[in-house]
């Protein structure tokens, strides 16, 4: 799979398989596109699959611009721009779906429909929205990044999951193997990417969202809380909203075959948006 080159001349990765009406994932705090695996599986035959590398992450390591949400939101949208892709279905998932937000208002022209799985528009909680994690956490998690960020990572990966939910013990596995394999990015751009994410609070870029959206998230997600979803489907206009229930962080893990299921069904119901 190829790299691209963004408007500061860095190099970064991207993956891209399949034909069709285009979806375009986005990863995570510490993750890559690795983790769309089984979007890329069951997806690809039908749909054109394309997943960056964000920068600092996965294969877009070598970079020297800073990782803050408005330098990830240029990045994608430089991505759109280098693939010429329109009416694409946007998935942003965790700090992916804040890094979409960012970009709506440059990328908006290409989109036919956002997702946002697992997301906040403010991961700290802060006056007026109780709904994110308490200041205190938010900086126990720069500590133990900072005194030995791999297994800082173990324990964000099982914070990911809540107990029962990977029943199966096959897809746990497979899951526990995806997981392990993605190495996270070095410390510093670590910290970084979480100093961004900690700080920003992007709920004024909400009522300017007009395309349509669906909003997914776990019952029980114990990271970008579900009241955070619910602050999002009831703000931006005519979000449908998804919850799966006895689920934390990483519905399109877990319970994947519903999750595809359910993009298949959005990207149907805005199938007028591709002309």
């Amino acid at each position: 799979m190829p790299f691209f080159v963004n408007r500061a001349g860095e190099r970064l990765w991207f993956e891209d398989t399949g034909r069709g009406a285009a979806l375009l994932f986005v990863h995570g705090w510490c993750m890559s596109s690795s983790v769309w695996y089984y979007q890329f599986r069951d997806l690809e035959g039908s749909f054109r699959v394309v997943a960056p590398d964000l920068r600092g992450h996965g294969r877009s390591r070598t970079v020297s611009g800073r990782l803050d949400f408005e330098s990830f939101a240029a990045d994608l949208s430089d991505l759109l721009r280098f693939l010429d892709l329109t009416c694409v279905i946007l998935v942003g998932w965790s700090m992916g779906a804040q890094i979409a937000l960012q970009a709506y208002q440059e990328i908006s022209d290409r989109l036919a429909g956002l997702v946002l799985v697992s997301a906040t528009p403010c991961f700290t909680a802060t006056t007026g929205f109780p709904h994110g994690l308490a200041r205190n956490e938010t900086v126990g998690m720069k500590v133990k990044v900072g005194r030995n960020s791999h297994r800082a990572m173990e324990g964000f990966h099982a914070r990911m999951f809540v107990e029962g939910e990977r029943e199966d013990r096959q897809v746990a596995e497979q899951i526990r193997v995806l997981l392990a394999s993605i190495e996270p990015p070095d410390t510093v751009s670590t910290l970084a990417a979480l100093e961004s994410l900690a700080t920003k609070d992007m709920r004024d870029l909400l009522p300017d969202i007009f395309i349509p959206t669906l909003v997914m998230n776990g019952g029980l997600d114990r990271i970008c809380l579900p009241q955070a979803s619910c602050y999002l489907a009831d703000t931006i206009h005519s979000a449908g909203h998804k919850v799966f229930p006895h689920c934390g962080h990483a519905p399109f893990l877990t319970r994947h075959e519903e999750f595809n299921a359910d993009i298949v069904r959005f990207a149907g119901s805005v199938s007028g948006r591709y002309v």
